[in-house]
This record gives C-alpha cells, sequence and structure tokens, in this order.
C-alpha cells in the first residue's frame, strides 16, 4: 500500500469534510431558527420577527447553494478516493444516502415555493407552514448521512465469509448502536450553533450602533434557543461517553488520556503528556467513570489494554477539550444572558459581554469542528471499525496531493465569495429600510 496516497486521501478527505461541516450545519440549523421566529412574528403579530425569517431565509440560500457543492464533492471523492471501502460499504449502507437525496429534494422544493410566495397568502399561516418541510428535510438529510458515519463506528446487517457479504440486511446496517447518540449530537449541536451564530450577529450590529429593536429581539431569542439547545447538546454527549465506554473503550480512553484500566478514574482536561505520565492537567476525581457508567467508582478500560496499532491518536484529547470548553462556555453565556434579562442586570447589555456573545459565534463553529475531529480521529486506524483499516480503504492511484491543491483553493474561492455575496446582500437591504417599504406596503 503506497502509504503517500493513503495520506493525501486522508488529507484530502478531512478538508472536504472539515469545508462542507460548516455548511451542512448552517443548512440543518437555519430552517429551524426560521420556523420559529416567523412562528414568533405570527402569535404576536410582530413585523420584526417575520422580517428575521425573511432575512434569514434569503442569507439561507448561499449556504444551500455552496452546502450543495461540497456534499457532492464528497460523494465523489468517497468514490476516487476509497473505493474498496465503497465496493464493500455500499452493498450495505447504500439506502439513507438514496434516502439523503430524497431529503434534500424534499427540502429544495418547498423552499423555493416558500421563497417565492412571499405576501401572496392571504393568511400568514399558510405560508408559515411551508417550512415545516424545510425544517425536517434539511434535519433528515442530516440524519440520513449521520446514519452512514453510525456505520462506519458501530458495523452490523451483513456477515462477512471468506471475503464475501452474505446475509446483507440494509435496515438493520442503519440502525446501529451509535445511531442514536451520533444523531442526537449532530442535530442538537447543529440547532445549538447556529442560534449562537445568530446571535452573534445581532450582537456585531448593537455594537456597531445600530441600536435597532430588530436586532435586540434577535440577540434575546437566539440566546433564549442557545441556552435550551446547548443544555441539549450536553445531555447527548453524556449519552456519546456511556456509549464509547461500551462499545469503542479505545476511543474514549485516548481522548482521556486514560492508560490504565481503573476504579475511580478521573476526568483529565488539558495538559501535556510526558510518556504516559501527564502534567499540567486539570483533574477532576472520579468523573471519568461516572461519564462512563453513572457510577464513580465504575471501572474504566485503559488504552494499554488495546494493541498499538489499534490505538486512536492522542491527539484526540485536545479536540475534546476543546470541544467541551467551548460547549460550557455556549451554557454559561446564554444562561447569564437569560437569567439576566429576567433580573434586569444592565452588565449583559454591556459592550464587553456583547463582544463576548460575538465571539460565541465563531467559538460554536471551532467546536463542531473539534467534534467532527474527535469522532474521525478517534475511529482510527479504522475506516469500517473492527473490519476494514484506513489503509485498506484509500486508492492506490498517485497525484492526490495536486487533487489537494486544487480543492483547497477552489474551496478558499468558495468561502471568500459567500461571505462577499452575504455581506452585500445585507448590506444593500439594511432592517429599516426592509421595514420602511413594508410599512410602506412595498413588498
Amino acid at each position: 500500500m503506497d502509504q503517500s496516497a493513503v495520506f493525501w486521501s486522508r488529507a484530502l478527505t478531512e478538508l472536504t469534510l472539515s469545508f462542507h461541516i460548516l455548511f451542512a450545519t448552517l443548512g440543518v440549523g437555519v430552517p429551524l431558527m426560521i420556523l420559529i421566529a416567523q412562528y414568533v412574528g405570527y402569535k404576536k403579530n410582530d413585523a420584526h420577527y417575520t422580517l428575521m425569517a425573511r432575512r434569514w431565509a434569503r442569507g439561507f440560500t448561499i449556504t444551500v447553494a455552496v452546502g450543495v457543492v461540497t456534499g457532492t464533492v464528497i460523494g465523489l471523492q468517497l468514490s476516487l478516493l476509497w473505493p474498496q471501502f465503497m465496493e464493500l460499504a455500499g452493498q450495505i449502507i447504500a439506502l439513507p444516502l438514496f434516502m439523503e437525496t430524497f431529503a434534500f429534494f424534499f427540502e429544495a422544493i418547498f423552499l423555493g415555493i416558500y421563497l417565492y410566495t412571499w405576501d401572496r397568502f392571504q393568511n400568514p399561516k399558510h405560508h408559515m407552514l411551508l417550512l415545516i418541510p424545510v425544517a425536517i428535510g434539511a434535519s433528515m438529510s442530516a440524519v440520513f448521512i449521520t446514519i452512514v458515519n453510525a456505520f462506519m463506528n458501530a458495523p452490523r446487517g451483513f456477515d462477512l465469509v471468506g471475503g464475501e457479504l452474505i446475509n446483507i440486511q440494509p435496515i438493520l446496517a442503519m440502525f446501529t448502536p451509535a445511531m442514536p447518540t451520533k444523531i442526537g449530537h449532530v442535530l442538537t449541536s447543529s440547532y445549538m450553533t447556529v442560534a449562537f451564530i445568530l446571535a452573534a450577529i445581532a450582537a456585531y450590529r448593537l455594537l456597531r450602533g445600530e441600536d435597532h429593536v430588530y436586532h435586540k429581539k434577535a440577540l434575546s431569542l437566539m440566546m433564549k434557543l442557545g441556552i435550551i439547545f446547548s443544555l441539549a447538546t450536553a445531555l447527548v454527549g453524556d449519552f456519546s461517553a456511556k456509549y464509547l465506554a461500551e462499545y469503542q473503550p479505545e476511543k474514549l480512553a485516548a481522548a482521556e488520556w486514560h492508560f490504565e484500566t481503573e476504579a475511580g478514574a478521573d476526568l483529565i482536561f488539558f495538559g501535556v503528556l510526558d510518556g504516559e505520565e501527564v502534567k499540567y492537567e486539570i483533574r477532576i476525581p472520579k468523573v471519568l467513570s461516572f461519564l462512563a457508567s453513572n457510577d464513580f467508582n465504575a471501572e474504566v478500560t485503559g488504552l494499554n489494554e488495546f494493541s498499538e496499532d489499534e490505538q486512536p491518536p492522542l491527539i484526540t484529547h485536545y479536540f475534546f477539550d476543546v470541544m467541551v470548553s467551548i460547549g460550557v462556555l455556549m451554557i454559561f453565556v446564554s444562561f447569564a444572558f437569560v437569567f439576566g434579562k429576567w433580573r434586569n442586570w444592565q452588565w449583559i447589555h454591556s459592550r464587553p459581554f456583547r463582544w463576548f456573545i460575538v465571539l460565541s459565534g465563531p467559538l460554536s463553529l471551532v467546536a463542531i469542528e473539534a467534534g467532527w475531529w474527535l469522532a474521525e480521529l478517534g475511529r482510527q486506524p479504522w475506516i469500517l471499525y473492527g473490519i476494514m483499516r484506513t489503509a485498506d480503504g484509500a486508492t492506490t492511484a498517485t497525484g492526490v496531493e495536486w487533487l489537494f491543491i486544487a480543492f483547497a483553493i477552489v474551496y478558499f474561492i468558495l468561502a471568500i465569495g459567500s461571505i462577499v455575496v452575504l455581506r452585500r446582500m445585507f448590506k444593500h437591504n439594511p432592517v429599516e429600510k426592509e421595514l420602511a417599504m413594508r410599512e410602506g406596503g412595498g413588498v
């Protein structure tokens, strides 16, 4: 096996997935926020919330377009870069890939109808109802793709005898032990991330001096949703740790630098490694045991129980630290805002705290990336856990490094182009202008 081809195949796939996951997260979370904003506007008869839905839907079309491009590229790269894996897995888990396409079409059709029927319904409730299939389709797209990833972590629904697949059961392959926590984490983290991104935009506008009630309402609504979904993400993360302890203990051990099997295992944050000795870390006594099995004195399997060639890379510990630290920070920020608003604390309207909210947007995207890298690197050295190693699933073709360079340039152009288009879209259509048009009877 050409190790250069394996390295560059992994690098290109990581590059594409890392870029795509940002737009996929927006694609999952934004439709729900649009639906909630328009529902609040309908129930309160408040033009500000209705305008939020309208403006967010307009920006959503750009992220959908880029998400479709990068999603298509992922499909092509799976076939080109991982042919042995696709030859095996494609016979078992192709059904959710097909269903993901159907879910996207379902979303796209109703999104098009929704975008082109503003102000054309006598009852605005009917227009709002179009968002329900959009939000369902967006979330189901994530569900079906995540089912494929869950299958890679816990393959089932087939027998492999003498290198031949027999007794293939596609439905059973979809419902793996990894599926519930994987889907739950993807959905809740997407909703959480989008809530904080939209809150960050509103806070930034207020810091720029646009002290408009529209931005204040947007900030308040998104922070309320932020605390709900950040707590939900933390809860699903707890379930994920328990799944790993039972089904992928080496992944949990690597992420926690837990080398020796022991009862009452400590949870380790940060630190540096000196061999197998952890220095300068923050330890929370017995919490790893509790995360693994709801028992502070439970035994947790150590990494040394596994052969070296089956141990995930130890860098996953830092990805875990980043993901959890940002998640805790998001809970703190949203709780402080919501509780402070209820108690009428003025400091939550101060410039320093609003800058804190602005930072929560990009930080939540960093947490998404760290969580994704933790999930994928933590499965190594397997592309199909326990069955096919990553090196055995990769292409043997040469020249993949040039594809890496080419796609890196394309993604850079797409990123810059998306930012420029979104910026101009909203710069030339400020909130005050759109409100004035609607109040004056314009469209």
